[in-house]
């Protein structure tokens, strides 16, 4: 991996964004969408999360956080494992998973591929970290983030998107809470 896509700053703020193997779509259902919501809240009052801006998309993932405790690092790599095994067993008990066979087949697939310990993997392995330093670049991660969604043509307003921070930005905090820095928005 890159010396760039490493958490050198512990007390940093960063952009990280995380893919689904293969890019897929798994998260189609708002059972699957539960799942990020409710581990990022869990991250937020648990595992020390500052949470500034993010956007699920359908096979990704964007964030811009900081890690109270000072392990960034082990932050999103606990938010990973914890997802990735939560979506499996809920992917596994979803009756109305008309790709449950494929999608369980495709992590299978993966996990063989690159010799992890486990039987699946749910995640890409990089995060891309991109350390925050100035105000500027702040609001064009943010801007990049908000429009995600706009781009990918699922909506032509980023505050349409349901599971994006976008919404925070106009005080609607019923998906998920941020914290506030004074100079973004």
């Amino acid at each position: 991996m890159s010396r760039n896509y490493k958490f050198h700053n512990k007390l940093g703020l960063y952009f990280v964004s995380f893919a689904t193997i293969n890019w897929i779509d798994v998260f189609t259902r708002q059972i699957y969408f539960d799942v990020l919501s409710k581990s990022v809240d869990y991250c937020r009052k648990e595992k020390g999360m500052e949470l500034y801006a993010y956007c699920f998309m359908p096979s990704h993932i964007h964030l811009i956080f900081r890690s109270a405790y000072e392990d960034p690092s082990g932050l999103i790599r606990d938010f990973k494992k914890h997802t990735a095994r939560t979506l499996i067993e809920t992917i596994e008990n979803n009756s109305q998973e008309s790709r449950k066979e494929w999608l369980l087949w495709m992590f299978e697939r993966a996990g063989k591929k690159n010799a992890t310990r486990s039987k699946y993997q749910f995640w890409q392995h990089h995060n891309k970290p991109i350390e925050l330093w100035s105000e500027k670049v702040i609001k064009q991660k943010i801007d990049y983030i908000h429009q995600n969604p706009v781009e990918s043509g699922f909506v032509t307003n980023p505050i349409d998107w349901k599971y994006s921070s976008a919404r925070n930005f106009q005080d609607d905090n019923t998906v998920l809470e941020i914290d506030s820095v004074g100079f973004i928005g």
